[in-house]
């Protein structure tokens, strides 16, 4: 079983290991591999587990069940909060409650009915019998009259009705549009799967279906997503979901077709839930933040990361901008027209979720031109739009046009073709978006231009999209202004975008696109000199993508995760991240997580002196093809393929590889990339050149935020100064340099520092705190081995790290025979000092 599945399957159970291992036992082979769902009807899957709490709950009284029926239908599958109302209202005594908390099946409490668990929950409601599930649905429809309770009332007056109904589905629609605009996908998936139920049209059913899809995508359940994807018309969304846990070349196949499909259907109607014109790709696709590329593990200053989420584009229009009334023709939702043309505003979690840019929703509703950032990272050219026309449209705050269910597409299949890592076809994206007259988010102009070489251009689109991560509501362009910060260099920045985003996205009911926010956040604190925060932000991350369905997306944060394992020392997780991020890469057509879990494997042999090996793997970052490797990560990768170069005396590709690097560095004007280019000028120099070159460099680090790049290059000066006899100053910055290691947790590093500094005749102590476990365990074995003192058991430990039980048993025997211990209390009694 896959490690995406086995976190889903636990989910799934409700964190029950019965539960989960009976319905694991029921899966398919390729149910197992991920490839296609889990099971829709988990009652069905684990009959033994119910079978336990069925008699249980059949031997309370009658009047016990009809309260426990109550709290489950109030509680599941969503939460009412009417079981006190409906007590009240059918004038029931709560008495005999009593004999459940006596049986240990539920409790009371001011809120309601707490269930022992939820498996419970679900035997008090499935043995009632279908006439008394009925009456509970209506009588719960019947008290929830409040504000903002019109969604759930319809769900229970759904539940109990017995056939087809035009009226009642009809008001599911409506319900379902206010609930997605409460930022309550989860909500509006299921009552538009009802709805889809009760339609007496089955033509309509495929439309309502894709757009529960997307909805179910948005609430973070990928896999009843791929479940509805497949009953209706969403080729938009079988590609996003292709994107995020499928083959991505097959991805952008499909993505670029649902383009041309899109664009030739001028009608269909941008996240509209209800309009029966909306096509099933306008609808799928129309979400912000539920699709997107993993985000390339981008260090700033250099093209070719990968964008994060496609973000809101517009169509391109000619002449002057356009006006409201022309809205409809673009294919602008009916909900959001109707909220223009009666002057209201539309609810910001509504017109966020559907991937409007910011400001176009309030212009419909106020008849206001755009505030400037709006358009910022919307007006991105690509070779057929002319640069400088767009980054005026992004400067000067000319009007976007509306954005369409083409425009998103096209942002996909984008990522797509960078995620792939086959440059070919981001360029017949953007062919087909300048044919079709379709302009991409200015991250990807951005990113385009870079690939091609145009790095002026892609700085000025940079800028533009960078610049706004300012105080807003929508995640997708928060993620692309963080990627965009993290290109230019500006980690701050880049951060601060994206835990504003993440921030947004929990707000907006959207957990799909945190872990995509949470990424950049790592990074971003990575290059800082904060690997260890940078990988418990990006082993959360890890944990929610799985959960999500977004195998993909855990691919490329195994390969993040692997790059930190690298750098705190822990060769043996470096390895293990590595291979499984290899492994499902080059089975996705995954070219960027396969290049960046190479570099990791890279810098460890780096760091750890096999410089050769080293070489050869940065060396071969790009050239396996798509797929396989990435041109993006061996540009990023560039200071360490030159240090590797110049330690195994051949620098000829490596001159080569600096040159364009420093092209990149003069254009963007980071400090840090500028810094990186002189010290790879300064390890292709000699002698007193070579030094001269080390002091501009650590000028420049000055000015910037990578301190643990930093903290290399005084080690690296460090060591040229030895060789020149410049022994009191050699000693200094090689002392800088070890206690900017010890303090990063970089023992590899750590231990060349100390190296250099034996080889000056310096005393220097021993590994840093050697008398304590950091000195003789790795930082995951250590890790490991605080969980074990503290009671958790080995798979407490393997679900809270995402690694399987053997695993964890390995790195026990491994802390056992380093500390010489024999069991467990042992080591409690070794770590209790330390704690």
């Amino acid at each position: 079983m896959s490690e995406g599945v086995r976190v889903r399957v636990l989910c799934a159970a409700h964190g029950d290991p019965l539960a989960a291992a009976e319905l694991a036992a029921v899966l398919g082979e390729r149910q197992r591999a991920g490839l296609e769902p889990l099971p829709a009807d988990l009652v069905g899957a684990v009959p033994g587990l119910l079978r336990s709490r069925r008699p249980e709950v059949r031997s309370l009284a009658p009047a016990t069940r009809r309260l426990l029926l109550i709290a489950a239908a109030d509680q599941h599958p969503f939460a009412t909060r009417a079981y006190q109302r409906a007590v009240a209202a059918a004038r029931l005594d709560t008495g005999p409650l009593d004999d459940a908390e006596a049986a240990g099946l539920a409790r009371t409490t001011s809120a309601g009915v707490v269930f022992r668990d939820p498996w419970t929950r679900i035997a008090a409601y499935e043995t009632a019998s279908a006439v008394d599930r009925r009456e509970t649905h209506r009588l719960l429809a019947r008290v929830l009259r409040g504000e903002g309770e019109a969604p759930r009332r319809s769900w229970h007056r759904a539940a109990a009705a017995l056939g087809p109904s035009r009226r009642l589905a009809a008001d599911l629609r409506a319900s379902a549009h206010e609930a997605r605009a409460g930022g309550e996908h989860a909500l509006a998936c299921g009552l538009l799967e009802r709805a889809a139920a009760l339609t007496p049209d089955p033509r309509e059913r495929p439309r309502l279906l894709a757009r529960a899809a997307a909805d179910a995508w948005r609430s973070g359940d990928g896999d009843r997503a791929r479940r509805l994807a497949a009953h209706g018309d969403v080729d938009g969304m079988s590609g996003v979901l292709a994107l995020r846990a499928e083959n991505a070349t097959e991805a952008f196949d499909a993505l670029l077709a649902a383009v041309e499909r899109s664009a030739g259907a001028r009608t269909g109607a941008l996240g509209a839930p209800d309009a029966p014109g909306a096509s099933g790709a306008s609808s799928a696709l129309g979400a912000s933040g539920a699709s997107g590329a993993p985000s390339a593990p981008s260090a700033p200053g250099a093209p070719g990361a990968l964008s994060a989420s496609g973000g809101p584009c517009g169509r391109a229009v000619a002449g002057t901008p356009p006006v409201v009334g022309a809205v409809d023709a673009r294919g602008v939702s009916p909900g959001v027209l109707d909220t223009a043309a009666h002057g209201a505003r539309p609810a910001v979690p509504g017109t966020a979720a559907r991937g409007a840019c910011p400001g176009v929703a309030d212009t419909l509703a106020h008849g206001a031109r755009p505030a400037v950032p709006d358009a910022a990272p919307h007006s991105a050219c690509l070779d057929a739009v002319p640069h400088r026309a767009c980054l005026d449209a992004a400067t000067h705050g000319v009007r976007p046009a509306v954005p369409d269910a083409a425009a998103h597409l096209v942002a996909r299949a984008t990522e797509a073709a960078i995620y792939t890592g086959d440059l070919r076809r981001c360029r017949e994206a953007a062919a087909v978006a300048a044919r079709l007259g379709i302009a991409a988010p200015g991250t990807l102009g951005g990113l385009t231009a870079a690939f091609e070489g145009r790095y002026e251009d892609a700085r000025d689109l940079l800028r533009a999209a960078a610049g706004r991560c300012g105080p807003g509501g929508d995640p997708t362009s928060l993620i692309h202004s963080s990627i965009a910060a993290l290109l230019l260099g500006d980690h701050t920045r880049a951060a601060s975008a994206a835990v504003r985003a993440a921030a947004s996205a929990r707000a907006l009911g959207e957990p799909a696109t945190v872990p995509q926010a949470m990424e950049f956040r790592a990074y971003a604190e990575f290059w800082t000199g904060r690997p260890r925060s940078a990988g418990a932000a990006t082993l959360e991350a890890l944990r929610q993508a799985y959960a999500t369905g977004q195998d993909n997306g855990a691919c490329h944060l195994q390969a993040a995760l692997a790059m930190f394992a690298a750098v705190t020392g822990d060769e043996e997780l470096c390895r293990t991240r590595a291979g499984l991020a290899r492994a499902h890469a080059l089975e996705h057509g995954l070219g960027l997580p396969a290049a960046l879990a190479l570099w990791a494997l890279a810098f460890l042999d780096l760091s750890t002196g096999r410089y050769a090996a080293a070489a050869s793997r940065l060396r071969a970052l790009a050239g396996f093809g798509p797929g396989h490797g990435h041109r993006a990560v061996r540009h990023l990768a560039t200071p360490h393929y030159v240090e590797a170069a110049v330690r195994t005396g051949d620098t000829r590709v490596a001159r080569r590889a600096h040159a364009d690097y420093d092209r990149w560095a003069r254009v963007v004007r980071s400090a840090d990339d500028l810094a990186l280019s002189a010290r790879c000028r300064a390890l292709l120099a000699t002698g007193h050149e070579a030094a001269d070159h080390y002091r501009t460099a650590l000028d420049l680090h000055a000015g910037g935020t990578r301190d643990f790049e930093r903290a290399r290059t005084e080690l690296l000066f460090g060591g040229a100064l030895r060789r020149l006899r410049r022994r009191t100053e050699a000693r200094d910055r090689l002392h800088s340099a070890l206690e900017a290691f010890e303090y990063f947790g970089a023992p590899h590093c750590a231990a060349e520092a100390r190296a250099e500094l034996r080889a000056l005749g310096a005393t220097v102590r021993s590994s840093a705190g050697s008398p304590d476990m950091a000195g003789l365990l790795t930082a995951q074995q250590l890790t490991v081995a605080r969980m074990a003192a503290e009671g958790a058991t080995n798979r407490e430990i393997a679900a809270r790290l995402v690694l399987s039980p053997r695993t964890i048993d390995h790195h026990l025997r491994g802390v056992f025979t380093r500390l010489g211990i024999r069991s467990r209390i042992e080591l409690v009694r070794l770590l209790t000092p330390e704690a």
